[in-house]
């Protein structure tokens, strides 16, 4: 099967076909179901194909149980880092409930204000990125190979 190029604007369109999508935990199927984590997933294997590691069984409590940045450290093993002002349409995100917890939602930003993701007791949808969710962005990563030309950033 051939993949579509990878590129901002593709990805946009792709995560925003994901709206509607059921919220289901560790799930990761457009129309059928997924979590934040599963949007991201399915994104991957549009563009890109296989998963590059397999999923570690995880609760919705993780992150309070855990304590560890454990979606940052996958992000940065398979994605390119930015910074949060640098990040861009097709950028993923992450964000922490608290300043003292680690980050554990996750979505794709599809305007400079605006971003795609999945929440329990929702489904996928496209919300604005404004003071409430700005306030608890914690890191910013880019797909790999995108060229960074073709989208305007959060501060523009």
């Amino acid at each position: 099967m051939e993949r579509p190029p990878v590129t901002r604007a593709a990805i946009v369109a792709a995560a925003r076909r994901w709206i509607g999508t059921p919220y289901r935990h560790r799930a990761s199927l457009e129309g059928v179901g997924c979590d934040c984590l599963g949007l991201v997933r399915g994104l991957w294997r549009e563009f890109y194909g296989d998963e590059p590691e397999a999923l570690p069984p995880y609760a919705p409590e993780w992150a309070e149980a855990g304590g560890v940045e454990a979606l940052a450290a996958v992000c940065e093993r398979h994605f390119v880092p930015v910074t949060l002002l640098d990040a861009r349409p097709g950028d993923v995100v992450l964000f922490r409930w608290r300043p003292d917890l680690p980050a554990k939602h996750v979505g794709v930003l599809v305007e400079a204000a605006r971003f795609v993701h999945a929440y329990d007791g929702a489904a996928v949808v496209e919300s604005p990125l404004g003071p409430w969710w700005r306030r608890r962005l914690a890191r910013a990563f880019a797909f790999p190979g995108l060229d960074g030309s073709d989208a305007a950033s959060l501060t523009e």
